[in-house]
């Protein structure tokens, strides 16, 4: 009896033990819920939770692409690389993948999936955890467009409750498939790569239409964790990844066992990382440049297309030609070259380089439509990924004898017939100041030729001469025809100007020939076409800008002397000399340390100019003249380019110019005291042209100068290619 009383009194302090037991649990439950509750209703107010009706005016960070003349992608461009495609421009497959990947039940749902929630919440209450996560694609969309309002490094309920809430509204707002399509254009699947449009790009150098089920796989696998299922660094852990979701396809239904079997012995299949080098990239950085002082930050997260001038093929070819003159002038070809070469540096050196000075051999080139200014090639060094300094925009060089030209279109200009005899002759000229002696240039073969017509000191670059001429044209006039051709670097009133002794800018110096191509006028340089915002709405669209500089007659007379460099000239051997036809003009140059050499030719729908060069003032090696680096570039890339172009017809002279047969010794008419030998023709503008006979008899003559008419090949005289 006394046992039967004590198990009744012992189980009614039990059961009042767990009445109070139970009854903390349930005031606790309620208050949890009450809390919950309160969370709830506040979570939101004050404008903590953003709008879905905002999504369609968010700032995404969309990349900006460049496209070259022919509408192929040159560049992406942006801090986030984000492509922004419709849901049909990805392949189902890939849609498939991401669903079954990671999220389910996604078409099941008002953006919460209950059974994974309370799921993760018994998980994380058995496990003392908040780490087990249940979020849907809507509430990853929602962290994705608001990072700022949803931190998902904020593991508290309350920013949980706000993602909750919001991916109600979203669902709400928009249908399944257009917050599918947000997502996969969002998600973040590598380093700044958002969406799956350029994450096909960068690791299948393909479109996400165009992906197979492997393929679509990978990618849905790397949501868990970009960095540390990144299939370049990590290939195994990203195979393991990738066939779990394979897997999951199949018990989905979306593959069979055999068709899961198969793609999951499928290699990764990864492009190189260097096949998505940018083309073109000196030019590229300038397209940069030029739309980043227009358009501001918009460049990096505006997604807009900027479609340029550039011309692959020529590009590709002016590279090519450019690189294998410089390997044969490291290699000895031209002269004895003592220094390391480019390919030495990079095995030895590569640690030592400075930004915008290379210890080897470096060049450059620039193509451009005269008439248009649009640049369709350039080159701006040698090595992007080494140094980025660009020659063709940055760089100040000396021109040496190619600056010659500007001297003597002042002279047309102020009535100066090219006929017109001169002395080469040694040179002296006075300085202005007392501490400095006499300036005493000289030929660059130290031989002189005496009195010669201005046409072949000028095809022939003789430096006596061209001191002479200038002196008498006047410093300042051949500075105000140098600044009409486009030149705006600073130009001092000093002799030495006229043998190019000034730094120019090359993209300048080059785009000024375009006077003698085009008869006359100048087109400021252009690279870009039109720029348009991520709907295709034109933003900007440059037009070309044509300058009038010179008369057509006078451009004409000196377009046809230059056209002499290459016929006759210190260019002869590399150009027409090389079976070079086309129509053609140009001009060497080689600075006085053969620290330089140039040449820039043109044809009548055409301008290119090659530099080569060290980067810090140093001579390349004695003789390394223009004639023989830098034309031999020319004539090989346009000798390609006019493969696949139609060759322009030839110039004509225009209407105030008149050929006139003249004595080619002393540039006065045929008569009685002539030398006797056959006539030459000039240009002249009309009433300029002579009308005196020769006045002295023909020996005295110390030499003929050549006329107009076409030679066979050069003269003796004709070798020095300055």
């Amino acid at each position: 009896m006394p046992d039967v009383k004590r198990f009744w009194e012992s189980w009614r302090l039990e059961r009042r033990r767990g009445m109070r037991v139970l009854i903390a649990a349930a005031a606790a439950l309620a208050g949890g819920f009450a809390l919950v509750f309160v969370v709830w209703l506040h979570a939101c107010r004050k404008g903590y939770c953003p709008d879905p009706a905002d999504v369609e005016r968010l700032p995404l960070r969309e990349t900006s692409r460049i496209f070259a003349s022919d509408g192929s992608l040159l560049a992406t461009v942006g801090y986030e690389r984000r492509d922004i495609v419709p849901l049909d421009s990805i392949a189902p497959v890939v849609q498939d993948a991401f669903l079954v990947a990671e999220d389910r039940r996604f078409f099941r749902h008002r953006g919460v999936d209950y059974l994974r929630m309370f799921g993760a919440i018994a998980t994380d209450v058995a496990h003392a955890t908040f780490r087990e996560g249940f979020s849907t694609i809507t509430m990853q969309l929602a962290r994705t467009l608001w990072p700022d309002a949803l931190d998902r490094r904020d593991r508290t309920v309350t920013r949980k409750i706000r993602e909750i809430q919001v991916a109600w509204r979203i669902e709400h707002r928009f249908t399944k498939q257009r917050i599918l399509e947000l997502y996969l254009n969002q998600v973040l699947l590598g380093p700044q790569i958002y969406g799956v449009e350029p994450a096909a790009h960068e690791y299948f150098g393909k479109s996400a239409r165009d992906l197979n089920v492997a393929e679509g796989a990978l990618l849905a696998a790397l949501p868990k964790g970009p960095s540390a299922y990144n299939p370049r660094r990590y290939p195994e852990r990203a195979t393991a990844r990738r066939n779990l979701v394979i897997d999951l396809l199949r018990r989905h239904g979306d593959l069979t066992e055999l068709e899961a079997a198969a793609w999951k012995r499928a290699p990764l299949g990864l492009v190189p990382e260097d096949s998505s080098r940018i083309v073109a990239p000196y030019f590229v950085d300038y397209v940069r440049s030029i739309v980043g002082a227009r358009f501001g930050d918009q460049l990096e997260t505006g997604g807009l297309k900027i479609y340029t001038t550039l011309n692959p093929e020529i590009q590709r070819i002016a590279e090519r030609a450019l690189e294998r003159q410089l390997v044969a002038i490291e290699g000895g070809r031209y002269g004895s070259y003592r220094r390391a070469s480019r390919q030495q540096y990079l095995k030895t050196e590569r640690e030592t380089a400075e930004f915008s000075a290379s210890p080897y051999l470096q060049g450059m080139v620039v193509v451009l439509e005269p008439a248009t200014g649009q640049i369709l090639a350039m080159v701006g060094g040698r090595d992007w990924e080494d140094n980025k300094f660009n020659r063709v925009t940055q760089a100040r060089r000396q021109p040496g004898s190619a600056f010659k030209p500007f001297v003597y279109a002042a002279a047309v200009r102020m009535g100066h017939p090219l006929s017109e005899i001169i002395d080469d002759e040694p040179v002296s000229v006075s300085s202005d100041r007392m501490d400095e002696a006499n300036w005493t240039p000289h030929n660059s073969d130290y031989n002189y030729q005496g009195p010669i017509s201005l046409r072949q000191a000028l095809y022939l670059s003789r430096n006596a001469a061209t001191v002479r001429l200038g002196m008498d044209v006047g410093l300042n006039a051949v500075i105000y025809e140098a600044r009409s051709f486009g030149i705006t670097t600073p130009l001092r009133p000093y002799p030495s100007l006229l043998l190019g002794s000034m730094e120019v800018s090359p993209l300048e110096l080059v785009s000024a020939y375009g006077v003698f191509a085009t008869l006359g006028s100048r087109s400021i340089p252009l690279v870009i076409t039109r720029v348009e915002d991520r709907n295709g709405t034109v933003l900007w669209e440059p037009q070309p800008e044509r300058v009038r500089v010179m008369d057509a007659g006078e451009a004409f007379i000196m377009t046809n002397a230059l056209r002499d460099v290459v016929r006759r000239g210190t260019a002869y051997g590399a150009v027409t000399g090389a079976g070079f036809s086309v129509p053609a003009g140009g001009k060497t140059g080689t600075s006085d340390d053969y620290a330089d050499a140039w040449f820039i030719g043109f044809t009548p729908d055409l301008v290119a100019g090659v530099w080569t060069g060290m980067d810090r003032r140093q001579e390349i090696f004695r003789g390394a003249q223009g004639g023989r680096l830098a034309a031999p570039i020319w004539t090989e890339i346009m000798s390609q380019v006019y493969r696949q172009r139609p060759i322009p017809p030839e110039w004509q002279p225009p209407g105030n110019v008149v050929s006139v047969a003249i004595d080619r010794a002393t540039g006065f008419l045929i008569g009685p005291n002539c030398s006797g030998e056959q006539p030459g023709y000039e240009y002249f503008l009309i009433g300029t042209e002579p009308f005196e006979l020769c006045p002295v008899p023909a020996d005295t003559m110390l030499l003929s100068p050549a006329s107009l008419t076409e030679a066979s090949g050069p003269s003796s005289d004709t070798t020095q290619q300055r």
